[in-house]
């Protein structure tokens, strides 16, 4: 972001990226959130606490895997809805929704999916021959031939929790960037044929991850022409 301020305190309309994610997670009924910090963890636990969040603490930015590793002690519940807090777009009918296919599927992982025209830097989503997912690569592991796709990685998942955190201290961190994928787990669940869905957004604004000035200009401009 070019910035030393937390990239989740960056203000959308006024306040920080990650209370427009929290009160998407307050409208869809999701009262149990719990916000994994590290980074001035104290100014983002500033901004969360006072929506209901409970923080836990990332002493090491290891990745996606270990950062929600690091909330199994806070997270209750047989259902782990995982979101991005640098995505203020989400909203609660997309949450909703991908709770629906969760439950009505019985699937082990749901994950959410959405085709953008510049699919740089999302993880893409890999499909078989039968259309369901069977694993995410991310950007800097692709393949030139995976990185024309444009089916891409939200960041967005609905977890049946033993599933979750069970597979989540088998990732190992064989990747370009040496962290712990939360992705991996889709893939491990995939090919134990443990039950993966893919909901596909149509609305891509609705899961933009906000990553730098330009992003968030775009977020700014899509949130004026949601509420005008």
């Amino acid at each position: 972001m070019g910035s030393d301020l937390a990239k989740v305190l960056h203000p959308l309309a006024g306040r920080p990226l990650v209370a427009h994610v929290i009160d998407a997670c307050n409208a869809a009924g999701i009262t149990d959130c719990v916000c994994v910090v590290g980074w001035q963890r104290e100014a983002v636990a500033a901004a969360v606490e006072p929506l209901g969040a409970r923080c836990v603490l990332q002493d090491r930015q290891l990745g996606t895997g270990h950062a929600v590793l690091c909330a199994e002690p806070a997270v209750t519940g047989d259902e782990v809805l995982v979101l991005c807090g640098d995505a203020p777009l989400v909203d609660a009918a997309l949450l909703r929704r991908v709770v629906a296919t969760h439950r009505r599927t019985g699937a082990a992982c749901t994950a959410v999916a959405a085709r953008m025209a510049d699919p740089t830097g999302y993880g893409r989503m890999i499909t078989g021959d039968d259309g369901r997912l069977a694993r995410i690569v991310e950007h800097k592991d692709a393949t030139p031939e995976q990185r024309a796709i444009n089916l891409v990685n939200s960041g967005l998942y609905c977890f049946r929790r033993t599933d979750l955190f069970e597979r989540l201290r088998q990732v190992k961190p064989t990747n370009a960037q040496g962290e712990y994928y939360l992705t991996d787990v889709v893939g491990m669940l995939a090919r134990d044929q443990a039950g993966v869905e893919l909901e596909i957004c149509d609305d891509p604004g609705s899961v933009l991850g906000v990553n730098t000035p330009a992003d968030l200009a775009t977020a700014a401009r899509l949130f004026a022409g949601r509420t005008s």
